[in-house]
């Protein structure tokens, strides 16, 4: 049964046999988003297996949670949600914050984003899955998903100014990577 693609992504049959756990819509469904939401459990995470446990995780989340989607909005961005909420569940479970007010040396508040800008996305990724859970976590909520760092705060439990300096220390990190791999690259040549 193909899926009608209106605003919402998914049709109100569809989501009834969802809703009420039919196998092969479950199946569908899975088929048709798993790709978009790996690669955001790729972000989100260390690589490989741990992605392959988030996106288990998100979907069986989702399963549970589909009766409460009302469909306002597109199903992928509801969804969406659900798999960051559950990124952030596993996160909170693992780390441990070190609070801070944020007062970080001034050459790693000032960096410019653009060295990353340049980069293939697929380096950027394996750099930011190689960042502490902490850091990368903050990194994408900030950097890719737009959250303000109140929201991230709330979102994470932990204080602006923690948010702050683990995006300032992630940015660094990367930075730090970056130039390390252009110059790499510029001996290759």
């Amino acid at each position: 049964m193909p899926l009608h693609h209106h605003h919402t992504g998914i049709d109100a049959d569809f989501l009834e046999k969802l809703v009420a756990g039919d196998r092969r819509a479950q199946r569908e469904l899975y088929d048709r988003y798993a790709p978009r939401m790996y690669a955001l459990c790729l972000r989100y995470s260390s690589g490989g297996d741990a992605a392959n446990d988030l996106l288990q995780e998100g979907f069986i989340k989702v399963y549970l949670h589909l009766h409460q989607y009302r469909g306002q909005g597109p199903f992928e961005g509801w969804m969406r949600r659900i798999f960051v909420n559950t990124a952030i569940e596993q996160l909170r479970k693992r780390v441990i914050w070190k609070h801070t007010d944020g007062d970080l040396p001034e050459d790693l508040a000032q960096q410019p984003g653009s060295a990353y800008d340049n980069l293939a996305l697929k380096d950027l990724l394996r750099l930011v899955q190689s960042l502490p859970d902490g850091y990368r976590t903050v990194f994408n909520l900030y950097v890719v998903e737009g959250h303000s760092h109140r929201q991230i705060a709330d979102m994470l439990g932990i204080n602006e100014g923690t948010s702050k300096s683990q995006l300032s220390r992630a940015k660094a990190i990367l930075q730090t990577q970056i130039m390390a791999l252009q110059q790499a690259a510029r001996r290759d040549r």
